[in-house]
């Protein structure tokens, strides 16, 4: 016949031990009080928000760089026969072969195939100022 032990005592009759500190769980009226962990899953929510905004925002801001190195790869490989000055605004027109030239003289004064109008920054880049079309 087994020996009878109370309630609260944590007895492993498979080993014949007592074995109340390996459980992972409580195992008497003292321990602390078990309940699941609540999981908060708004936290992550957020956290997809600001990862997908940021990646709209880094898309368009790669988007625009692209645009602009196109413009000024566009403007630094066409003809001009004087030096640009920095903050000065510059206009850019298109020949029938496809070619680029800049020009000082603003696209009321002459019928050509009229491009866009530009301003050279300081560090070198060229701002468009008016793009008509594109």
């Amino acid at each position: 016949m087994k020996k009878k032990r109370p309630d609260n005592i944590v007895y492993n009759e498979k080993t014949d031990t007592y074995d109340a500190s390996k459980h992972s769980f409580p195992t008497n009226v003292g321990s602390q009080n078990f309940e699941p962990i609540k999981l908060d899953n708004s936290s992550s929510i957020h956290a997809s928000n600001y990862f997908e905004s940021k990646f709209k925002e880094l898309k368009e801001s790669y988007q625009q760089l692209l645009k602009e190195y196109k413009w000024n790869k566009v403007i630094y490989e066409s003809e001009y026969s004087f030096q640009p000055i920095s903050g000065k605004i510059y206009h850019l027109y298109q020949r029938k072969d496809q070619s680029y030239w800049l020009s000082i003289i603003s696209p009321k004064n002459w019928n050509k195939k009229y491009i866009g109008s530009f301003k050279l920054l300081t560090n070198g880049k060229w701002e468009q100022i008016y793009d008509e079309g594109r």
